[in-house]
C-alpha cells in the first residue's frame, strides 16, 4: 500500500507587537506565497483526500489562501496538536488518519515539518529534491512523499521524497 503525504510549512508570518505566537497572521509576502502554493499543491498532489491544518492563525490563513486553487477545496480538519509539534507528535496525528484517505496534506510549522520530512525520508528518495530540501525548509515549502505503508503503521524512513517545492508569489 502506498500513500501520498504532503508536508507544508505555513507561509511567512508577521510579528505584530503584543500578539501571541499562536495568533500571528501572515505577512503580505506570506499571503502572496500561500496563494501561489495552491496550484503547486494541486499539481503535485491532485486533490488531497484530507488536509490537516494547525490551529495557528498563520497556518489557517495559509490553507485558506492555498485552497483557492480548487473549485471545491479538499476536506480539511483543524488539529491543535500540529502547533508546536515534535516529530513524534506529528507521527501520532498521522497514524490516526483513516485508511480511506490515500493522500493527505499537513499544513504546519517548523521545526516539526522539516524534522518529520527528514525522519520519514528513505534512500529511495529523489536525489535532487532531497538536496534542495537539505539546503533549507523555508516558509511555504512543500515536501511530497510516497509512503510505503498504511498511516497506522507509519515509521521513520518509510517514504520516498518525490518532490520539494518552495512556492513564491
Amino acid at each position: 500500500m502506498a500513500e501520498i503525504l504532503g508536508l507544508m510549512r505555513h507561509a511567512k508570518s508577521a510579528y505584530p507587537d503584543g500578539v501571541k505566537d499562536h495568533d500571528r497572521p501572515l505577512a503580505e509576502r506570506g499571503q502572496r506565497d500561500a496563494l501561489a502554493a495552491g496550484p503547486i499543491v494541486r499539481q503535485r498532489m491532485g486533490t488531497p483526500d484530507l488536509v490537516v491544518v494547525s490551529t495557528a492563525k498563520r497556518a489557517q490563513q495559509t490553507w485558506t489562501a492555498a485552497s483557492r486553487a480548487w473549485t471545491h477545496p479538499p476536506q480539511h480538519i483543524n488539529d491543535e496538536r500540529i502547533y508546536d509539534a515534535t516529530t513524534d507528535d506529528l507521527l501520532l496525528v498521522l497514524r490516526e488518519i483513516d485508511s480511506a484517505n490515500s493522500s493527505v496534506l499537513v499544513v504546519g510549522h517548523n521545526p516539526g515539518m522539516e524534522e518529520l520530512a527528514f525522519g520519514l525520508t528513505s534512500e529511495a528518495s529523489n536525489a535532487a529534491a532531497l538536496a534542495t530540501m537539505s539546503e533549507k525548509f523555508p516558509t511555504c515549502a512543500l515536501a511530497k512523499l510516497n509512503v510505503s505503508t498504511s498511516w497506522s503503521h507509519l515509521i521513520h524512513h518509510c517514504a520516498a521524497l518525490l518532490s520539494f517545492d518552495v512556492p513564491r508569489g
